[in-house]
Protein backbone atom coordinates (compact mmCIF):
# COMPACT_ATOMS: atom_id res chain seq x y z
CA UNK A 1 0.00 0.00 0.00
CA UNK A 2 1.24 3.21 -1.28
CA UNK A 3 1.58 6.39 1.32
CA UNK A 4 -1.14 8.09 -0.30
CA UNK A 5 -3.60 5.70 0.15
CA UNK A 6 -2.63 4.31 3.05
CA UNK A 7 -3.28 8.05 4.27
CA UNK A 8 -6.60 8.54 2.27
CA UNK A 9 -7.26 5.31 4.46
CA UNK A 10 -6.53 6.78 7.54
CA UNK A 11 -8.34 10.13 6.80
CA UNK A 12 -11.64 7.75 5.89
CA UNK A 13 -11.61 5.98 9.16
CA UNK A 14 -11.81 9.43 11.06
CA UNK A 15 -13.98 10.99 8.82
CA UNK A 16 -16.26 7.54 9.58
CA UNK A 17 -15.69 7.73 12.94
CA UNK A 18 -17.33 11.63 13.14
CA UNK A 19 -20.49 10.53 11.55
CA UNK A 20 -22.58 11.06 14.75
CA UNK A 21 -21.30 14.46 15.17
CA UNK A 22 -20.75 16.43 11.94
CA UNK A 23 -21.81 14.97 8.41
CA UNK A 24 -18.93 16.26 6.24
CA UNK A 25 -19.91 18.71 3.38
CA UNK A 26 -18.82 16.79 0.71
CA UNK A 27 -21.23 14.05 1.66
CA UNK A 28 -23.90 16.27 -0.49
CA UNK A 29 -21.59 18.21 -2.88
CA UNK A 30 -22.84 18.22 -6.04
CA UNK A 31 -20.18 16.49 -8.31
CA UNK A 32 -20.86 16.31 -12.41
CA UNK A 33 -21.25 12.98 -13.19
CA UNK A 34 -18.75 11.25 -15.31
CA UNK A 35 -17.84 8.37 -17.15
CA UNK A 36 -16.14 5.36 -15.44
CA UNK A 37 -15.40 2.99 -17.67
CA UNK A 38 -17.66 1.04 -20.44
CA UNK A 39 -21.02 0.82 -19.58
CA UNK A 40 -20.34 2.13 -15.69
CA UNK A 41 -20.75 5.97 -14.70
CA UNK A 42 -20.32 7.64 -11.38
CA UNK A 43 -23.86 9.74 -10.54
CA UNK A 44 -22.76 10.13 -6.64
CA UNK A 45 -21.70 13.45 -4.78
CA UNK A 46 -17.86 14.45 -4.25
CA UNK A 47 -17.60 12.27 -1.06
CA UNK A 48 -20.18 9.64 -1.82
CA UNK A 49 -20.39 7.36 -4.89
CA UNK A 50 -22.99 5.72 -6.33
CA UNK A 51 -22.63 3.99 -9.75
CA UNK A 52 -24.91 3.29 -12.66
CA UNK A 53 -24.46 0.54 -14.86
CA UNK A 54 -26.20 0.80 -17.99
CA UNK A 55 -27.44 -1.35 -20.70
CA UNK A 56 -30.72 -1.05 -23.59
CA UNK A 57 -32.61 -3.82 -21.06
CA UNK A 58 -32.36 -1.36 -18.14
CA UNK A 59 -29.71 -0.06 -15.63
CA UNK A 60 -28.23 -1.15 -12.46
CA UNK A 61 -27.55 1.84 -9.61
CA UNK A 62 -25.22 1.02 -6.43
CA UNK A 63 -26.01 2.77 -3.44
CA UNK A 64 -27.78 6.09 -3.34
CA UNK A 65 -26.04 8.07 -0.42
CA UNK A 66 -28.03 10.27 1.55
CA UNK A 67 -31.43 10.79 1.87
CA UNK A 68 -31.33 14.74 0.70
CA UNK A 69 -29.37 13.73 -2.22
CA UNK A 70 -31.80 11.44 -4.32
CA UNK A 71 -32.78 14.46 -6.20
CA UNK A 72 -28.96 14.51 -7.35
CA UNK A 73 -28.69 11.00 -8.13
CA UNK A 74 -31.66 11.26 -10.20
CA UNK A 75 -30.62 14.64 -12.22
CA UNK A 76 -26.65 13.31 -12.70
CA UNK A 77 -28.69 10.17 -14.37
CA UNK A 78 -30.74 11.96 -16.46
CA UNK A 79 -27.84 14.67 -17.45
CA UNK A 80 -25.80 11.55 -18.74
CA UNK A 81 -28.69 10.95 -20.92
CA UNK A 82 -30.26 7.93 -19.17
CA UNK A 83 -34.17 7.88 -18.15
CA UNK A 84 -34.30 7.06 -14.20
CA UNK A 85 -37.32 4.60 -15.12
CA UNK A 86 -34.70 2.77 -16.89
CA UNK A 87 -33.04 1.73 -13.36
CA UNK A 88 -34.29 -1.45 -12.70
CA UNK A 89 -32.03 -2.73 -9.72
CA UNK A 90 -30.79 -0.84 -6.67
CA UNK A 91 -28.22 -2.59 -4.83
CA UNK A 92 -26.36 -1.93 -1.76
CA UNK A 93 -22.76 -1.83 -0.12
CA UNK A 94 -24.06 -1.52 3.72
CA UNK A 95 -27.07 0.18 5.12
CA UNK A 96 -26.20 3.13 7.10
CA UNK A 97 -27.74 6.18 6.02
CA UNK A 98 -24.90 7.87 3.95
CA UNK A 99 -24.83 4.71 1.17
CA UNK A 100 -29.03 3.64 1.77
CA UNK A 101 -30.10 6.87 2.55
CA UNK A 102 -31.88 7.51 -0.43
CA UNK A 103 -32.87 4.30 -1.85
CA UNK A 104 -36.36 4.01 -0.98
CA UNK A 105 -37.00 7.41 -2.69
CA UNK A 106 -34.59 6.48 -5.62
CA UNK A 107 -36.66 3.08 -5.75
CA UNK A 108 -40.55 4.94 -5.57
CA UNK A 109 -39.22 7.18 -8.39
CA UNK A 110 -37.70 5.30 -10.67
CA UNK A 111 -40.18 1.70 -9.74
CA UNK A 112 -36.60 -0.16 -9.65
CA UNK A 113 -36.26 -3.49 -7.37
CA UNK A 114 -33.76 -3.46 -4.30
CA UNK A 115 -31.77 -6.01 -3.32
CA UNK A 116 -29.37 -6.66 -0.89
CA UNK A 117 -27.53 -9.15 1.30
CA UNK A 118 -29.86 -10.82 3.50
CA UNK A 119 -27.98 -9.17 6.73
CA UNK A 120 -28.57 -6.13 4.53
CA UNK A 121 -32.17 -6.47 3.40
CA UNK A 122 -33.03 -6.64 7.41
CA UNK A 123 -31.08 -3.41 7.94
CA UNK A 124 -32.81 -1.88 4.98
CA UNK A 125 -36.13 -2.66 6.28
CA UNK A 126 -35.28 -1.23 9.66
CA UNK A 127 -34.20 1.95 8.02
CA UNK A 128 -30.61 1.63 10.01
CA UNK A 129 -32.45 0.53 13.11
CA UNK A 130 -30.20 -2.57 13.75
CA UNK A 131 -29.70 -4.13 16.99
CA UNK A 132 -26.71 -5.74 15.10
CA UNK A 133 -25.04 -2.94 14.00
CA UNK A 134 -21.96 -1.98 15.95
CA UNK A 135 -23.03 1.90 15.33
CA UNK A 136 -26.25 0.70 16.61
CA UNK A 137 -27.82 3.57 18.57
CA UNK A 138 -24.92 5.90 16.96
CA UNK A 139 -26.17 6.09 13.27
CA UNK A 140 -28.60 8.09 11.54
CA UNK A 141 -31.79 6.26 10.74
CA UNK A 142 -33.42 7.05 6.90
CA UNK A 143 -36.39 5.59 5.01
CA UNK A 144 -36.86 2.19 5.39
CA UNK A 145 -37.12 -0.14 2.49
CA UNK A 146 -40.32 -1.78 2.44
CA UNK A 147 -39.73 -4.55 -0.08
CA UNK A 148 -35.92 -6.04 -0.34
CA UNK A 149 -34.97 -9.30 -2.84
CA UNK A 150 -32.02 -10.93 -0.92
CA UNK A 151 -28.92 -11.68 -2.80
CA UNK A 152 -26.91 -14.86 -1.78
CA UNK A 153 -23.35 -14.83 -1.57
CA UNK A 154 -21.36 -15.22 -4.76
CA UNK A 155 -25.18 -15.03 -6.58
CA UNK A 156 -25.43 -12.86 -9.59
CA UNK A 157 -28.50 -10.44 -9.77
CA UNK A 158 -29.09 -9.53 -13.74
CA UNK A 159 -30.63 -6.60 -16.00
CA UNK A 160 -30.48 -7.68 -19.44
CA UNK A 161 -26.56 -8.38 -20.04
CA UNK A 162 -25.60 -6.80 -16.97
CA UNK A 163 -24.60 -9.62 -14.30
CA UNK A 164 -23.66 -8.07 -11.12
CA UNK A 165 -21.86 -10.41 -8.47
CA UNK A 166 -22.51 -10.36 -4.60
CA UNK A 167 -19.62 -10.72 -2.28
CA UNK A 168 -20.33 -10.75 1.41
CA UNK A 169 -17.84 -8.88 3.19
CA UNK A 170 -19.63 -8.18 7.21
CA UNK A 171 -17.41 -6.12 9.19
CA UNK A 172 -18.18 -2.83 9.26
CA UNK A 173 -21.64 -3.69 9.18
CA UNK A 174 -23.48 -7.71 8.98
CA UNK A 175 -24.74 -7.53 5.84
CA UNK A 176 -22.01 -5.26 4.30
CA UNK A 177 -21.38 -6.61 0.45
CA UNK A 178 -19.37 -6.49 -2.35
CA UNK A 179 -20.40 -5.99 -5.79
CA UNK A 180 -18.45 -7.23 -8.85
CA UNK A 181 -18.88 -6.96 -12.82
CA UNK A 182 -17.38 -6.75 -16.13
CA UNK A 183 -17.21 -3.85 -18.37
CA UNK A 184 -16.12 -3.65 -21.96
CA UNK A 185 -14.95 -0.74 -24.00
CA UNK A 186 -14.16 -1.64 -27.68
CA UNK A 187 -12.12 -5.13 -27.76
CA UNK A 188 -11.12 -4.53 -24.23
CA UNK A 189 -13.33 -5.96 -20.87
CA UNK A 190 -12.21 -5.10 -17.76
CA UNK A 191 -13.54 -6.52 -13.81
CA UNK A 192 -15.36 -3.40 -11.63
CA UNK A 193 -15.05 -4.06 -8.35
CA UNK A 194 -17.41 -2.08 -5.85
CA UNK A 195 -15.81 -2.65 -2.73
CA UNK A 196 -17.40 -1.90 0.57
CA UNK A 197 -15.87 -0.23 4.04
CA UNK A 198 -13.51 -2.82 5.98
CA UNK A 199 -13.02 0.17 8.53
CA UNK A 200 -13.83 -1.35 12.52
CA UNK A 201 -16.21 1.86 13.36
CA UNK A 202 -18.60 1.30 16.13
CA UNK A 203 -20.26 2.90 19.07
CA UNK A 204 -18.88 3.11 22.21
CA UNK A 205 -18.57 -0.04 24.69
CA UNK A 206 -18.77 -1.91 21.10
CA UNK A 207 -16.58 -4.78 21.94
CA UNK A 208 -15.99 -7.22 18.26
CA UNK A 209 -13.49 -9.29 20.44
CA UNK A 210 -16.70 -10.34 22.64
CA UNK A 211 -18.30 -12.39 19.63
CA UNK A 212 -15.62 -14.54 17.96
CA UNK A 213 -18.00 -15.19 15.14
CA UNK A 214 -18.03 -11.63 14.42
CA UNK A 215 -14.15 -11.53 14.50
CA UNK A 216 -13.99 -14.71 12.42
CA UNK A 217 -16.34 -13.58 9.74
CA UNK A 218 -14.49 -10.10 9.65
CA UNK A 219 -11.10 -11.91 9.01
CA UNK A 220 -12.66 -13.98 6.05
CA UNK A 221 -13.99 -10.33 4.59
CA UNK A 222 -10.40 -9.52 4.22
CA UNK A 223 -9.27 -12.44 2.19
CA UNK A 224 -12.79 -11.88 -0.20
CA UNK A 225 -11.44 -8.87 -0.77
CA UNK A 226 -8.13 -9.31 -1.77
CA UNK A 227 -9.22 -12.60 -3.55
CA UNK A 228 -12.02 -10.26 -5.85
CA UNK A 229 -11.32 -9.84 -9.70
CA UNK A 230 -10.54 -6.01 -9.63
CA UNK A 231 -9.08 -4.48 -12.21
CA UNK A 232 -10.40 -1.35 -11.45
CA UNK A 233 -11.47 -0.36 -7.47
CA UNK A 234 -14.57 1.85 -6.51
CA UNK A 235 -15.38 2.77 -2.67
CA UNK A 236 -18.16 3.73 -1.38
CA UNK A 237 -16.23 6.92 0.13
CA UNK A 238 -14.05 7.54 -3.08
CA UNK A 239 -11.27 8.83 -0.78
CA UNK A 240 -11.01 5.44 0.73
CA UNK A 241 -9.44 3.96 -2.56
CA UNK A 242 -8.12 7.53 -3.87
CA UNK A 243 -10.67 7.19 -6.68
CA UNK A 244 -10.77 10.42 -7.60
CA UNK A 245 -7.17 10.98 -8.02
CA UNK A 246 -7.34 7.97 -10.50
CA UNK A 247 -9.98 9.83 -12.42
CA UNK A 248 -7.82 13.22 -12.52
CA UNK A 249 -5.30 11.36 -13.37
CA UNK A 250 -7.43 9.23 -16.52
CA UNK A 251 -8.38 12.70 -17.57
CA UNK A 252 -4.89 14.28 -18.00
CA UNK A 253 -3.63 11.35 -19.49
CA UNK A 254 -6.56 10.89 -21.99
CA UNK A 255 -5.88 7.41 -21.40
CA UNK A 256 -8.24 4.61 -19.24
CA UNK A 257 -5.64 2.38 -18.05
CA UNK A 258 -4.60 5.19 -15.65
CA UNK A 259 -7.62 3.62 -13.97
CA UNK A 260 -6.74 -0.17 -13.76
CA UNK A 261 -4.71 -1.25 -10.92
CA UNK A 262 -4.70 -5.37 -10.78
CA UNK A 263 -3.32 -4.86 -7.23
CA UNK A 264 -5.72 -2.08 -5.99
CA UNK A 265 -8.44 -5.18 -4.14
CA UNK A 266 -5.31 -6.41 -2.42
CA UNK A 267 -3.91 -3.40 -0.92
CA UNK A 268 -7.06 -1.74 -0.01
CA UNK A 269 -7.71 -5.33 2.08
CA UNK A 270 -3.64 -5.63 2.84
CA UNK A 271 -3.94 -2.12 4.45
CA UNK A 272 -7.31 -2.48 6.40
CA UNK A 273 -6.50 -5.89 7.97
CA UNK A 274 -4.04 -4.44 10.77
CA UNK A 275 -6.23 -2.13 11.88
CA UNK A 276 -8.85 -4.23 12.96
CA UNK A 277 -5.94 -6.51 14.76
CA UNK A 278 -4.90 -3.42 16.46
CA UNK A 279 -8.43 -2.71 17.40
CA UNK A 280 -8.34 -6.50 18.85
CA UNK A 281 -5.83 -6.10 20.51
CA UNK A 282 -6.49 -2.42 22.14
CA UNK A 283 -10.11 -4.36 23.19
CA UNK A 284 -7.99 -7.16 25.23
CA UNK A 285 -5.95 -4.54 26.15
CA UNK A 286 -8.60 -2.68 27.69
CA UNK A 287 -10.41 -5.37 29.09
CA UNK A 288 -7.28 -6.54 31.53
CA UNK A 289 -6.51 -3.10 33.00
CA UNK A 290 -10.57 -3.14 34.52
Amino acid sequence: MNRIVRTLWIGTGLLLAGLAHAQPASWSQPRQPFHIYGNSWYVGTQGLSAILITSPQGHVLIDGTLPANAPQIEANIRALGFRLRDVKLILNSHAHFDHAGAIARLAHDSGATVAASAAGAKELRSGGNDPDDPQYGMATHYPAVASVQVVADGAAVRVGPIAVTAHYTPGHTPGSTSWTWRSCEKEQCVALAYVDSLTALSRDGFRYSDDPARVAAFRRSFATVAALPCDILVTPHPEASGFMQKIAARDRKHDSAALIDTDACRAYAAAAEPRFEARLAEERRNAREK
